[in-house]
C-alpha cells in the first residue's frame, strides 16, 4: 500500500509517462470518470451540521467475551443532548456515557458480566428527566464452541491473494448499485471498476483448493463509496459494511464458511491509517482530534525508520505518523480513545461475525504504534487462533524486524504482532535473479537476509511473495524467462515463511506499469462473462501458462503435506561458486533445495560441505522434474535455475 493513493499529485507526471506505461496514457478518463472533482484538503471541525442517518455500531455484540466492556458509538441528529442512557437487562450495566464536540455522536460504555444470557435489550435515552429514543441491542450466543479444531495462520499455509474486483464476477447484478457515487464499470480501463466480487470467488473456490491454496487474503472488501479509484478497496468509508458491489455481509459469511468446508482459511484485509473522506465520520467529524489536521496539506514521508531511530528528530517522526497518504484519504489520529475502542470493536465484530481467521494489516508502519500493539493484544486475547501479519515496507532486516513481537530490538514496547510481509526476502530473491553473485550480491543476498533470521521471535510466522497487488508481476519483472520464474516459485515455496502467491501468478499472469503496481491488476480471463478464454480450465491455457501452473501445483500440494517445507528447521550453507544450498528438514523427512545464482550452468560436483545433513542419503526425488536424481554429486543446473529434493535413503 505504500504511496498507493499518491494519484492525486502523479497526474501531472503520469501524462508525462503516457508512452512508457499502457496503464496511463492519453484518455485522462484512465484517472477518473469525466467531470469529478478531485478531493481537495481542508481544515475540518466537528461542527453537526449534518443531517445524519442513524447507527448504532457495532451492530450488535455477544456474550462472554474475554474483556467485558463495550463502547457503543450512537450517531443521529443531536443525540448527545440527552444526559442519561439506562438499560434494563440482567447482567448489562451503563458504566459511562460520554460525547465530543459534535452533537450527533454519543458513546455509551456497558459492562457485560460474565454469565450474561444472550438476547436483546433497549439502550433507553432520556434528556433532563424525558425518555427522548430506545434503541434495541442485541448479545449473541459466543462462537466459542464453534472454535473447536481452528488453527492459527502458520507456516504449514499458502496464501492466495486476490483483488475482488479483478478476479471473477460471479453477480453481474451488483455491477452498478443505485446511490453510489462511483457506478461506472469499464473493463478497459486500470483505475475502473470491473465488476469482481465475493459471489465470483465462491464460484471458484474449488481452482484454488486444487492448486493447494489454504488460505485467502482478499484485498479489502468493506464499502468504498468514492467517487473514483474505489476499485482497490483502501479508502473505507462504512467499516461495519462489505462493499454493496461486492456482495453483503450475510455473503462475505457464506464465503468464509464456503472456503472453510474446503479447508481455505480467510484473511481479511484492514486498514487503521487512514480512510476515504466520504465516509460519514469524515463528513461529519465527531471531534477536531478525530483525524491529523495540518494547517495544509501534509504528506507523510513514508520513512518508517524515523520510528526507531535514536537520533530521528520530533519533526520527522510526526511526519511520518501524521502526514498524510492523499489528500482523498484523512489519517486517522489512533491517540483519540474513542475511535481506538472504535476500531479495536470492528475487527473483533467481523471476527465473530463471519468466522474469518486471520488480519492483513495494510501500512502497519504507519499508526501509532502503542495503538497497534493495543490491537494485536486485544484481537490475540478475544480470538486465541487469530492469525496476523502487517504490512511493512522498508528496507533492511532490522528494520522490518523491529515492527514483530517477542524480539529484543523494539526495548519500548511489544507489539504482539506474529509477521511481516518479508519485503526483505522478496528483494533478495529478486536481486539473486537479476545479479551474478558477489560477496554479498545476487545469490548472496538471500543467505545474507535469511542469517538475520535471529532478529525476530518467529521468522518462520513473516509472510514471503515475489509479488502483489502494489509490485510488478513477476513474469513481467523476468521478461518472459520461465527459468528464473519457476526457479523463484521454487524458492518461494520452500524457504522458511508463510508464502504468498499473487492471483494468476500461477499461471504466469503480466503487468506491469503505474505508479504502484496498476498494471499488473489484470483480470482473471475467464473470470467475467464474454470472456474470450476461461483460464481456470487447462483447455483454454497455451503451453507457458500450463507449464508454470502444474509447476506451482505439485510443488503447493507436495509442500501441503510435507512436515519439512511447512514446520521442519531450515539449514543453509554459505553459497560456493554462486550455487546455493539449503535443507528442509522435520523427522525422517529432509529436502534438499540448490539454486545455481550463476546466469551459466553449473555442477554440484563437491558434496562434502554438506554432510552434516546428506549422511545416509544417496538419492533425491526432484520434485521440480518430475524425475529421480539418482546421483546427487552431478546434478546439473541450469543458469537461475532450482531444484528442489526429495532426500532417499535407499
Amino acid at each position: 500500500m505504500k504511496f498507493l493513493y499518491l494519484s492525486l499529485l502523479l497526474l501531472v507526471c503520469n501524462a508525462c509517462r503516457a508512452q512508457q506505461s499502457p496503464v496511463f496514457n492519453d484518455d485522462p478518463m484512465q484517472h477518473l470518470p469525466l467531470g469529478t472533482e478531485l478531493s481537495q484538503y481542508r481544515l475540518r471541525e466537528p461542527t453537526g451540521l449534518t443531517n445524519p442517518s442513524p447507527r448504532v455500531e457495532p451492530l450488535n455484540w455477544w456474550t462472554d467475551m474475554v474483556d467485558p466492556r463495550l463502547e457503543i458509538l450512537i450517531y443521529d441528529r443531536n443525540v448527545a443532548e440527552n444526559d442519561a442512557v439506562t438499560v434494563d437487562y440482567p447482567g448489562v450495566v451503563v458504566e459511562y456515557v460520554r460525547r465530543l464536540a459534535n452533537p450527533n455522536y454519543l458513546f455509551v460504555g456497558l459492562y457485560i458480566s460474565p454469565g450474561t444470557s444472550p438476547g436483546s435489550f433497549q439502550l433507553r435515552l432520556a434528556s433532563r428527566g424525558r425518555a427522548t429514543k430506545n434503541i434495541p441491542y442485541e448479545l449473541q450466543a459466543h462462537p466459542r464452541k464453534e472454535w473447536t479444531g481452528r488453527s492459527s495462520l502458520s507456516p504449514a499455509d499458502l496464501i492466495y491473494l486476490i483483488m475482488p474486483d479483478r478476479f471473477a464476477n460471479g453477480d453481474p447484478g451488483n455491477d452498478r448499485v443505485a446511490g453510489s457515487t462511483d457506478t461506472l464499470v469499464n473493463r478497459q480501463k486500470f483505475l475502473f471498476r470491473h465488476g469482481g466480487d465475493l459471489q465470483g470467488i465462491i464460484d471458484k473456490l474449488d481452482y484454488l483448493a486444487d492448486l493447494g491454496v489454504t488460505a485467502l487474503w482478499l484485498n479489502p472488501v468493506l464499502e468504498n463509496d468514492q467517487p473514483y479509484q474505489s476499485y482497490h478497496g483502501y479508502a473505507v468509508t462504512d467499516h461495519y459494511r462489505i462493499d454493496p458491489r461486492l456482495g453483503t455481509n450475510a455473503l462475505y459469511r457464506e464465503l468464509v464458511d464456503q472456503a472453510h468446508a474446503r479447508g481455505i482459511k480467510v484473511v481479511m484485509d484492514v486498514i487503521f491509517n487512514h480512510v476515504g473522506d466520504q465516509h460519514y465520520q469524515i463528513q461529519d467529524l465527531p471531534s477536531a482530534d478525530w483525524i491529523h489536521q495540518w494547517p495544509e496539506y501534509t504528506q507523510t514521508t513514508y520513512r518508517a525508520t524515523t520510528l526507531l531511530d535514536p537520533n530521528a528528530s520530533e519533526y520527522d517522526r510526526r511526519l511520518m505518523t501524521d502526514g498524510w497518504f492523499d489528500k482523498h484519504m484523512p489519517d486517522l489520529n489512533q491517540h483519540q480513545a474513542h475511535l481506538a475502542s472504535y476500531l479495536i470493536q470492528n475487527s473483533i465484530w467481523w471476527t465473530l461475525f463471519s468466522g474469518q481467521d486471520a488480519f492483513r494489516i495494510d501500512t502497519y508502519a504507519y499508526p501509532d504504534a502503542d495503538f497497534m500493539a493495543e490491537w494485536n493484544r486485544r484481537l490475540r486475547e478475544e480470538i486465541p487462533h487469530l492469525g496476523i501479519f502487517g504490512e511493512t515496507w522498508v528496507h533492511g532486516p532490522a528494520v522490518q524486524a523491529w515492527f514483530t513481537g517477542g524480539q529484543a530490538i523494539n526495548q519500548r514496547l511489544d507489539s504482539h504482532l506474529p509477521g511481516v510481509t518479508d519485503f526483505q526476502l522478496y528483494y533478495a530473491i529478486n536481486e539473486a535473479m537479476s545479479k551474478d553473485p558477489g560477496w554479498t550480491d545476487g545469490v548472496l543476498r538471500i543467505y545474507y537476509t535469511l542469517a538475520q533470521d535471529y532478529l525476530y521471535e518467529h521468522p518462520g510466522q513473516n509472510v514471503t511473495f515475489l509479488d502483489n497487488h502494489d509490485l510488478a508481476r513477476l513474469y513481467t519483472v523476468y521478461d518472459g524467462d520461465l527459468v528464473k520464474v519457476k526457479s523463484s516459485l521454487a524458492l518461494l515455496l520452500t524457504l522458511r515463511g508463510i508464502p504468498m502467491i499473487y492471483y494468476g501468478t500461477e499461471l504466469a499472469f503480466a503487468g506491469a506499469g503505474g505508479a504502484f503496481g496498476e498494471g499488473g491488476r489484470v483480470d482473471f480471463p475467464g473470470g467475467f462473462p464474454g470472456d474470450a478464454r476461461n483460464l481456470f480450465t487447462a483447455a483454454d491455457r497455451n503451453a507457458t501458462e500450463q507449464e508454470v501452473f502444474t509447476f506451482v501445483k505439485n510443488l503447493a500440494n507436495y509442500r501441503k503435506q510435507s512436515a519439512a517445507l511447512t514446520t521442519g528447521q531450515l539449514t543453509q550453507f554459505l553459497p560456493r561458486d554462486g550455487v546455493y544450498v539449503f535443507f528442509r528438514h522435520a523427522g525422517d523427512e529432509t529436502v534438499m533445495v540448490v539454486f545455481n545464482g550463476n546466469a551459466t550452468e553449473r555442477k554440484l560436483t563437491d558434496l562434502s560441505p554438506y554432510t552434516q545433513m546428506l549422511s545416509g542419503f544417496q538419492r533425491g526425488e526432484d520434485l521440480t522434474r518430475g524425475s529421480e536424481a539418482t546421483n546427487l554429486a552431478g546434478l546439473t543446473l541450469a543458469g537461475k535455475e532450482t531444484r528442489v529434493l526429495r532426500l532417499l535413503r535407499k
